[in-house]
């Protein structure tokens, strides 16, 4: 048996399965950031239609 080999392989196969965790990590947390705008804008846009219930309703375009 390789045991210097073995022991290689194993240890860069922990470090990926680190690297992994941690991108996946940042991932999350990107989307949880980009999750809080989406609501804060879908929350902004609510507070405009109650005051201005027509605002955005109706859309008159030539082309």
């Amino acid at each position: 048996m390789n045991i210097q080999g073995l022991s290689m392989a194993i240890s860069q196969i922990n470090t990926k399965s680190e690297v992994g965790t941690a991108l996946l990590s940042k991932t999350m947390e990107t989307n949880e950031t980009i999750g809080e705008g989406l609501v804060k804008m879908i929350d902004k846009s609510a507070m405009e239609r109650s005051v201005n219930p027509n605002v955005g309703s109706n859309v008159d375009y030539y082309a």
